[in-house]
């Protein structure tokens, strides 16, 4: 066979020389323009520089790129006024957390890809076809141009998107987020305000962005944060064919985010739980055989040949030499290679997710990386006619504007899926509004998918889903109680034990209400079915907690025996209610009383009527029973005519009643008010309402009843001198001035403060001796001289000062 082996040796050379020719036949041909190049789109992840254009339009952008010069053929525009003050403090973040840029982009990307998932449930068409159709994110670096890249293929941006999201922002937002800078320095929360973009300026000074949407042309938008930026229609770049890609030009301090491990390390702690594939442009080195070089294989056969093998088969000596000819080499490829592999968190079952998963979920979804952990979560599967899957977060602080626009917001923090689709974040009617500022998700089986929202809101499945939801966030709330050290007393220790870690559980609840204690008070003003819950998570200061938190339950437990009724009073502030004239005889008594402090405590015990058979009183309200009524017929007898006269002479101050008290010590009388009628907090928290409307307001006011104190000294004097002569006006200038001393300090505000004033002033003069007729001496007259003119210095000088002043404003 040894004969054949020149010609074919001689048959492969001719071979390797004719493509070799052809080769450079091709190359011409392109050259002249014969040929078009590859486009981006279509071999995509094939080679090194898939994301790359060819060689002009490299060209074209490399003298933009290099000058950092916005394009001169673009339509220039002004940042308005608050993105220019945001990228101010971005900007000027020496020494914050710049690696929150790339989460910022990927969140943001992962809503647009919402967005087109969504709008594909109606339309399959939005989604074009082939690579343009993957709903994915593309992270790129290009490190000789200093560039990250991030891409999506979500729903893109029209011109006037560009101009609407990228160059101007709610002054809520901006405001908001200014105010929380102020107030922790963290901008590390900047995402929760809807301004993260802007944190791309964390790390470059010259950032594109490439867009284009299904209804509009590919635009190009481009800013150095100098207070400008400009737009114009992209005829340069590759078609994206749908979607957003983000350029960064990364600073000289910024390089560090040019390494792909820096990149993998962020996705995997900000981005794990992204509901879309994030890939990332990665070298990767494999074995690759390769031909040896010519001169050592040859200086090896030589070097290896024996006389022996030289009458070997001409074949098997052919097959040795093919294999020695070969190497092994270490090639450096480029593949996209995924970054999220995490299957959905509430998919899986709840035994098989660990603390910490649960924990990065919650930042990645609500897009708080603080250092903070959730207060509690829940991870549940409803079955039934409606089947879901929840979880569900107790956010660590309560948002800063929770309660400012209560009743007039819609915002929910609770995102919709559908088999795994996102629907909304907008749907109101998955949590009642007192359970708003719980964070989490729901993902249906059962819910239609192609449907608008507006009919999705009113399907009658929400119900349900509403109703098991807010058993579930009930529940949540009283684990954190029930796990909480410091709510045990009364416990055994046997139950304390299995708390858990007590360290990190105690004082949860606390926190817990100091966040969101107002919102189980509307809770349970608004949810008549769920009330009796919610009120076994009321917490309160009484005169028996000793500065410390207590529920209805621990009250209950420390009742007397034969006590009928839970004792309350509403107020200013519990220092002021300590010392209030009401508790006298109750404390006395050893028995307890709730301190309710809070503005909406005054409506919510309005609809709080009972609890667990137990009645509540207010013990600033008429009908007060402390144990066996100790008033006898005689001792109301001794004192009815003073009551009588003191009621006529108070006719033009609107008192019902004068009658003996029961829960008076130490002072001589104070003034209560109808059992069904407002308290006197009640009284002056409606005429600090704006739009109070005085004459509506005089059917709701209580009526009011003036106690008086049997065994007080002032009250027994009174009686003897109304025996003595019930027209005497000194008698009466007393018996009012007393009246309105205890209407001040029951707590009601004056009608006339300068007759009492008056009052006051008299009883001084007769305690001093002073004659009622002594006349206040009268003021020498000095009449007035005119002042000098300002001299001509000081008037300049003042003109100079206003005229600053206006050039200042």
């Amino acid at each position: 066979m040894g004969k054949w082996t020149i010609p074919s040796a001689l048959i492969l050379l001719c071979l390797l020389s004719l493509l070799s020719d052809q080769g450079r036949k091709l190359q011409a041909n392109a050259k002249e323009g014969a040929v078009d190049p590859p486009k981006v789109e279509d071999n995509i992840g094939a080679v090194p520089h898939g994301l790359q254009t060819d060689s002009d339009v490299v060209k074209r952008e490399s003298d933009s790129i290099s000058s950092r010069s916005l394009r001169n053929n673009a339509e220039k525009f002004e940042f308005q006024a608050e993105v220019s003050r945001l990228m101010d403090i971005i900007i000027n973040s020496l020494y914050s957390n710049k690696d929150i840029f790339l989460r910022e982009l990927i969140s943001n990307a992962s809503d647009a890809l919402d967005k087109i998932r969504f709008l594909s449930l109606t339309d399959k068409e939005v989604l074009g076809e082939g690579d343009t159709s993957k709903l994915e994110i593309q992270i790129k670096l290009d490190k000789e141009k200093k560039m990250l890249s991030l891409r999506d293929r979500g729903i893109g941006m029209t011109k006037e998107d560009l101009i609407k999201n990228l160059g101007t922002i709610a002054k809520s937002g901006t405001s908001a987020f200014v105010e929380k800078m102020q107030s922790t320095g963290d901008l590390n929360l900047i995402g929760q305000f809807g301004v993260g973009f802007y944190s791309v300026y964390l790390v470059a000074d010259y950032v594109e962005v490439i867009s284009k949407h299904n209804d509009d042309k590919q635009y190009v938008w481009e800013s150095k944060a100098d207070g400008a930026f400009a737009i114009s229609e992209d005829t340069w770049n590759e078609p994206l064919g749908r979607g957003t890609e983000i350029r960064l030009h990364l600073r000289d301090e910024a390089q560090e985010y040019l390494e792909e491990s820096k990149l993998k390390e962020l996705v995997k702690k900000y981005s794990e739980f992204i509901n879309f594939p994030i890939y990332i442009w990665a070298s990767k080195e494999v074995d690759v055989e390769v031909p040896a070089d010519e001169d050592e294989s040859s200086d090896e056969e030589s070097s290896d040949r024996t006389s022996s093998e030289e009458g070997e088969d001409e074949a098997d000596k052919s097959e040795d030499e093919d294999t020695e000819k070969k190497k092994t080499v270490k090639e450096t490829t480029y593949e996209w290679e995924r970054l999220n592999d995490v299957k959905a968190i509430w998919l899986r079952s709840p035994k098989d997710v660990t603390n910490e998963e649960y924990v990065k979920f919650y930042h990645s979804l609500t897009k708080d990386f603080s250092d903070e952990k959730p207060m509690a979560w829940s991870h549940f599967t409803a079955e039934g006619d409606v089947e879901f899957k929840a979880v569900l977060f107790v956010p660590p602080k309560a948002p800063h504007n929770l309660y400012q626009s209560y009743y007039n917001s819609n915002k929910s923090n609770l995102k919709l899926y559908v088999r795994r689709v996102f629907i909304s974040d907008e749907f109101d009617e998955l949590l009642p509004k007192f359970l708003s500022f719980l964070m989490g998700l729901v993902d249906s089986d059962t819910l239609p998918l192609n449907v608008s929202r507006e009919m999705l809101q009113a399907h009658s499945s929400l119900k349900t889903i509403k109703k098991k939801l807010v058993r579930k966030a009930l529940d949540m709330i009283r684990r954190i109680a029930d796990e909480d050290p410091d709510e045990f007393s009364g416990k055994d220790e046997k139950d304390v034990e299995k708390s858990g870690d007590e360290d990190e559980k105690k004082g949860q609840y606390t926190k817990f209400w100091n966040e969101y204690g107002k919102s189980i008070k509307l809770g349970i003003i608004e949810d008549a079915t769920n009330r009796n819950r919610l009120a076994k998570l009321l917490r309160f200061e009484s005169t028996k907690s000793d500065g410390k938190l207590t529920s209805l339950d621990q009250y209950i437990s420390r009742m007397k025996s034969g006590q009928k009724d839970i004792f309350y009073i509403t107020g200013i502030s519990k220092e002021q209610l300590e010392k209030s004239p009401f508790l006298e005889r109750l404390k006395k008594k050893n028995y307890e009383v709730i301190f309710f402090t809070d503005p909406v405590d005054e409506y919510l015990m309005q609809y709080l009527m009972d609890y667990e058979g137990k009645q509540f009183q207010n013990v600033s309200k008429d009908g007060l029973k402390i144990g066996k009524d100790s008033k006898s017929r005689e001792l109301k007898d001794s004192f009815k005519e003073l009551t009588k006269w003191w009621k006529g002479t108070l006719k033009t101050e609107d008192v019902d009643e004068v009658k003996i008290s029961n829960r008076l010590d130490n002072t001589p009388c104070v003034v209560v008010t109808s059992k069904f009628g407002w308290s006197a907090n009640m009284e002056r928290l409606m005429q600090a309402q704006t739009l109070t409307d005085a004459s509506k307001q005089a059917y709701m006011r209580g009526k009011r009843i003036l106690e008086i104190n049997t065994r007080h000294p002032i009250i027994k004097e009174l009686r003897e001198r109304v025996v003595k002569d019930p027209e005497d006006e000194g008698v009466k200038q007393t018996a009012q001035l007393i009246y309105q001393t205890a209407l001040m300090e029951s707590g009601f505000i004056l009608s006339d403060p300068k007759d009492f004033a008056s009052r006051i002033y008299s009883s001084v003069k007769s305690s001093l001796n002073i004659s009622p007729d002594a006349t206040i001496e009268e003021e020498d007259d000095v009449e007035e001289t005119e002042t000098e003119p300002e001299t001509k210095a000081g008037k300049d000088g003042a003109d100079a000062e206003s005229s600053g002043l206006k050039d200042e404003l």
